[in-house]
């Protein structure tokens, strides 16, 4: 409310005060949110059975499917050429690195749910462009290079969106909400890949491209009728309209001691952000997400490279070799009679897998879940390298192969799959997280772009033709990954974002799970004695907001 009376806010001292209660409403809205997840999960997961579908690789190859007395050599020949595989897949991680970097400047103009409705029209653009490809390259790669910009987009803010509004006590499993409904869109993909796999005809790839459009009509018409973020507003200087979403998301009166003293602990904590972090030009903004030095735990450095590195590791477990090659690698196996189904079932494991991670992500935590979930992946993956190593990789060998790779994916999806990106929604402080959040989603899809660039090339029979060998290479890192958690992973769940700022400035990653809020940024920055927060902290957040 620049340049008009200032807001009264009632604080509290008391740390089991500072969020409102909320209604069943709320957390509707909140998990309506995750529904982005759909269509990022899809459109990662169409190209998987398209890549494999003989009308295509006739269209795109000019080659003609083998019949059913062809050789061994003769059917594994029937493929995409690796360059051309690996360049339709890793051109949308490139997009989405990019729109991820960029949507961090949006949210912080125009607000996280306009930001998120503005990537599902840019989303559009690129399936439309992808749906009317024909033969060769010229439309499909474009198309899903604006595509990817369009799920950049949806992919960073969504999952800020979500740990912004949801309720502290919930907050991990709402957003673990998005991973899940990822795991639905990979499904959903693979289904429709099934159903049109044999059609002879351009409706073969065009109805699994065409399709994406409903799930981003979906989401951005949704959000039109759901509120924006508070925090995004207290970042502004916007205090009434901050207290205006607030109070819907929390099912409240404007009036309630409970939004006063949820929002009074926002804005203070903003405050003292405001006061150790400088604000300045946009060059500025970006600048302040490496300050603070290397050696100090809480430093928006050490954060930083904890958010960046974390969605490295994701990507590093491997699983998106199963869901982006996983139909040609079992093809290329020779012993499984459908792959497609196959690849069903894999995604199937990860649907089911995710609700998990909605009790046990709360139960546990974040730390923990990951720790534990990269040991199982690192046993898994070196079984299946193992078996498919030393065996001739008859019907019993792949078979194991298979049970192995799903009880990989189980682990994977009720731990490193929402854990990831739930941690990232949490550790940055208000003024840099937007771009906090949108590093470490690019970092997610730089590494995505990266491995699906040089994956077609390890495991393809004309490359260097790793076979299950590729395991070994999964395994290896999944045990970076088990290391990694232990060390630098802070423990967050059960705790506001303003405290999950305090717990990272007063513990270590080894210790933070036995930290407990001890005060409220109110009191510490001023509570006056009528009980209210001080009115020259809630002007100077105006004032500084209303410039950015």
């Amino acid at each position: 409310m620049p340049g008009g009376a200032v807001p009264t806010l009632t604080a509290t001292a008391d740390v089991s005060r500072i969020e409102a209660p909320v209604t069943w409403k709320t957390y509707l809205m909140c998990v309506f949110a995750s529904f982005g997840g759909i269509y990022f999960g899809y459109d990662s997961g169409y190209i998987n059975g398209v890549a494999g579908m003989s009308y295509y690789i006739t269209l795109q190859t000019g080659k003609q499917a083998p019949g059913p007395n062809a050789t061994d050599a003769q059917t594994k020949a029937f493929a995409l050429p690796a360059w051309e595989k690996s360049l339709i897949v890793s051109i949308l991680s490139c997009g989405t690195f990019f729109g991820a970097l960029i949507a961090g400047d949006f949210a912080d103009w125009i607000g996280r749910r306009s930001t998120i409705i503005t990537g599902c029209g840019i989303f559009l653009i690129g399936v439309i462009l992808q749906t009317a490809s024909a033969h060769g390259l010229g439309l499909i790669v474009p198309g899903r290079l604006i595509a990817g910009f369009g799920i950049g987009f949806v992919s960073a803010i969504i999952v800020l969106y979500m740990s912004e509004i949801a309720p502290k006590r919930v907050r991990g499993a709402i957003v673990s909400g998005y991973q899940f409904c990822i795991t639905i869109g990979l499904m959903l993909a693979s289904c429709v890949d099934y159903g049109t796999q044999n059609y002879t005809d351009s409706g073969s790839y065009r109805i699994p491209i065409a399709l994406q459009m409903l799930w981003a009509l979906i989401l951005a018409i949704g959000l039109l009728f759901l509120p924006d973020s508070p925090r995004f507003f207290v970042k502004r200087g916007r205090i009434d309209r901050a207290t205006d979403v607030l109070a819907r998301l929390r099912g409240q009166p404007h009036d309630s001691e409970y939004i006063q003293q949820e929002l009074a602990e926002i804005v203070a904590n903003h405050e003292y952000e405001l006061q150790v972090i400088p604000q300045g030009s946009w060059f500025r903004s970006w600048y302040n997400c490496f300050t603070g030095g290397l050696f100090r735990p809480s430093s928006n450095l050490r954060r930083t490279i904890l958010g960046t590195s974390l969605q490295m590791m994701q990507q590093w477990t491997g699983v998106n070799f199963v869901f982006y090659f996983g139909t040609t690698f079992f093809q290329q196996l020779g012993t499984i009679s459908n792959p497609f189904l196959t690849s069903i079932i894999t995604t199937i494991v990860n649907v089911l897998s995710t609700p998990i991670s909605f009790w046990t992500i709360e139960r546990f935590g974040r730390r923990t879940l990951l720790i534990w979930g990269a040991l199982g992946m690192v046993i898994c993956q070196f079984i299946v390298a193992i078996v498919g190593t030393a065996t001739d990789q008859n019907n019993h060998a792949t078979s194991a192969m298979i049970a192995f790779i799903c009880i990989y994916v189980f682990f994977f999806a009720s731990t490193w799959g929402p854990g990831a990106w739930v941690v990232i929604g949490e550790i940055f402080p208000l003024p840099i997280r937007s771009r906090g959040v949108a590093l470490s989603t690019a970092s997610n899809w730089l590494w995505n772009c990266i491995i699906a660039v040089i994956t077609p090339y390890l495991v393809d029979t004309d490359k260097a033709n790793l076979n299950a060998k590729v395991f070994f290479i999964w395994g290896s890192t999944c045990a970076v990954c088990f290391v990694y958690s232990y060390f630098l992973v802070y423990e967050t769940k059960g705790l506001s974002l303003e405290q999950v700022d305090k717990m990272m400035e007063e513990s270590t990653p080894r210790t933070s799970a036995a930290w407990k809020p001890h005060s409220t940024f109110a009191a510490d920055m001023g509570l006056t004695e009528k009980g209210t927060l001080a009115a020259e902290i809630v002007e100077d957040v105006e004032r500084k907001g209303s410039v950015v």
